[in-house]
């Protein structure tokens, strides 16, 4: 099938059908099938006790895969979510940017199913991992 949209051609995408989240997201590698995406972390996105809070990591997880989905169909808005299961194993670093390591595992005509490892930056274990499922849209 191979890539559909371009990392240039995704972040217009975006800042065109999503732009309240623009500036949030920065794709840092894409391939055929995988993504790699930054959450830029700021004070919104913390909760008490000052770690990255488990909306903003879902929210990371949603669109890895929502943009994983996008490269390899192209621009198709309506792309959405049907199920997510997030595993929080440990406390994101404070201050740090966190990071999407998404693989589709299946894109068929109607479903996609993703898997996101999130990391902190520079960090080797995983701090959640989530499986999620899009509907894509008939063409």
């Amino acid at each position: 099938m191979g890539l559909q949209m371009t990392i240039e051609e995704l972040d217009a995408f975006i800042a065109e059908v999503f732009p309240q989240v623009e500036g949030d997201f920065v794709i840092e590698d894409l391939g055929e099938m995988r993504i790699r995406v930054r959450l830029a972390t700021a004070e919104k996105h913390l909760r008490p006790g000052g770690t990255v809070s488990g909306p903003s990591m879902f929210a990371l997880a949603d669109v890895a895969v929502y943009m994983a989905v996008l490269a390899m169909i192209g621009p198709q808005a309506l792309a959405v979510t049907t199920n997510c299961s997030i595993d929080f194993m440990r406390k994101p670093e404070a201050g740090k940017d966190l990071i999407a390591e998404c693989r589709l595992l299946k894109l068929g005509r109607v479903l996609a199913v993703g898997e996101v490892l999130m990391f902190s930056d520079g960090g080797e274990a995983p701090v959640a991992r989530a499986s999620l499922t899009y509907s894509i849209p008939p063409r």
